[in-house]
């Protein structure tokens, strides 16, 4: 049972990685397409990209003190 739990926070964990890094290749593109609209905007185009970052490493944080967690009752049970 931990060590399915284990592989789904790994999916989890690669899935926020790959949103992020989606997220990040869409939004330097748009910035690429769309300059003036970026242009009016006081923050710079990669503020969402930033914000996206700070987020992943919340949830991959969790998820990784998640792993510990695991591993820890993993080896207890053998």
């Amino acid at each position: 049972m931990l060590k399915k739990l284990n592989q789904i926070i790994n999916i989890v964990i690669g899935s926020f990685v790959g949103v992020f890094i989606g997220h990040g290749i869409y939004a330097f593109w748009d910035y690429r397409t769309h300059c003036d609209l970026y242009a009016m905007q006081s923050a710079p185009w990669y503020t969402s990209v930033f914000v996206y970052g700070i987020v992943m490493l919340i949830f991959v944080a969790v998820a990784v003190i998640a792993k510990l967690i695991i591993r820890k009752n993993i080896k207890k049970e053998k």
